[in-house]
């Protein structure tokens, strides 16, 4: 699938987000940042002279309607690749559609990990990417009684998974593993809660995604939960901190490969410009950066390689670095997911996040955690917070 060299013909992209529905505050974010990307690229000469047009719908954070828009945008709108989804369900919608097609998507966001397609891009951080420095450091500073609470669907599920081998490992004990529907009402998650608090592990692993997440910190506060357990996640970035109450949050604990806090350049250039494009008011999280950096690699990688095809587009990423404003990060040819920078932070009352873990060198992507060990635990220094790549 050559690009074509002719600068009159646009090059259309399908963007895969929600406008609507539970997880909509973050996919917002995400198509944000993709915009401003190929706001960017476009402001540059656009990609080998052609102009980048996006095409989007309201996805309405419902996996059928993905699959849907997805065959559409290849289909009706001519769209030259896909980029976008962040929920897993909603990804694993759109793989048999970009497959059937021999089609790209770059997927925008992190995830369990446990997956490939030769048609996929994934830019987000795999289990050993933020699972791992998250178990690490909770076990040696908080504690190893552990309540696992999350979203049915597969990213909770898998993590939890993922979570329970890692606090066996060192003779920890999972308390109990809970699930509540996307569109959790307060009684359902009021039962956990008050589960939680007769319990009373040192540590709640939370993955409950959307709207219901803030809903979930509040009763934690209101039952006096969070006053003496630590709650941890991989899902609660800036946004979410957004939704809630003002401090609500605070002192708990998030794994991400971004926030919006880091002290670099790059991340300062980033956060200028999204906020001045799109408002002061308008937190910038790890999935914005995903979509935003994953973009701009995507589409200048096509531009190189003069082709949308997928083999020759991970060909290319494999070739370079892009300055990230996590930090400089790559394609592994391996596997088609990035180097990384895992990190943890702590939730502020003003709504951001202080670093107070993150590795000194982008985390090789394992997916599948072939090479996972106990020795895993010891090869993860911590360096001073601020102490920044890029």
């Amino acid at each position: 699938m050559p690009l074509g060299t002719d600068p009159r013909r646009p090059l259309t992209v399908g963007a895969l987000f929600s406008q609507s529905g539970p997880t909509a505050f973050v996919e917002r974010s995400q198509h944000d940042a993709f915009r401003l990307a190929v706001e960017e690229i476009n402001e540059a000469g656009g990609i080998s002279g052609r102009e980048v047009v996006p095409v989007t719908y309201d996805a309405q954070s419902d996996p059928l309607r993905f699959c849907q828009l997805a065959e559409h945008m290849l289909d009706e709108d001519g769209a030259a690749l896909l980029i976008g989804c962040y929920m897993t369900n909603t990804r694993q919608a759109v793989v048999p559609v970009v497959e059937r097609r021999r089609a790209l998507l770059a997927y925008t966001a992190p995830y369990e990990g446990f997956e490939y397609s030769p048609n996929v891009i994934y830019g987000g951080a795999v289990p050993n990417q933020h699972i791992l420095l998250l178990a690490r450091h909770l076990i040696r500073q908080v504690g190893k009684r552990f309540y696992l609470v999350g979203t049915r669907y597969t990213f909770p599920i898998e993590s939890n998974r993922v979570m329970m081998t890692l606090v066996a490992e060192q003779n920890g004990d999972i308390v109990s593993e809970r699930y509540v529907r996307l569109d959790a009402r307060r009684s359902e998650l009021m039962q956990i809660v008050e589960d939680i608090k007769a319990k009373r592990p040192d540590v709640v692993f939370c993955t409950v995604v959307g709207e219901a997440a803030a809903l979930f910190y509040e009763l934690c506060r209101d039952f006096g939960v969070a006053d003496t357990t630590t709650i941890a996640s991989l899902t609660i970035t800036e946004a979410e901190l957004a939704l809630m109450p003002r401090g609500l949050a605070e002192g708990h604990l998030t794994a991400a490969t971004y926030f919006q806090s880091i002290d670099s350049p790059a991340n300062r250039r980033f956060v200028e410009r999204y906020k001045a494009r799109f408002g002061l008011d308008r937190p910038v999280n790890a999935m914005a950066e995903t979509a935003y950096g994953l973009t701009h690699m995507v589409l200048e990688a096509v531009g190189r390689c003069g082709s949308v095809a997928p083999e020759a587009v991970r060909a290319e990423l494999a070739r370079s670095e892009f300055a990230a404003p996590q930090g400089n990060i790559r394609l592994d040819p391996d596997n088609s997911h990035f180097y990384l920078w895992p990190r943890i932070g702590r939730a502020e009352a003003d709504g951001q996040f202080r670093i107070i873990e993150q590795t000194p060198a982008a985390v090789k992507p394992d997916p599948y955690l072939i090479n996972h060990s106990l020795e895993d635990w010891a090869s993860l220094p911590a360096v001073p917070p601020y102490a920044q790549a890029g």
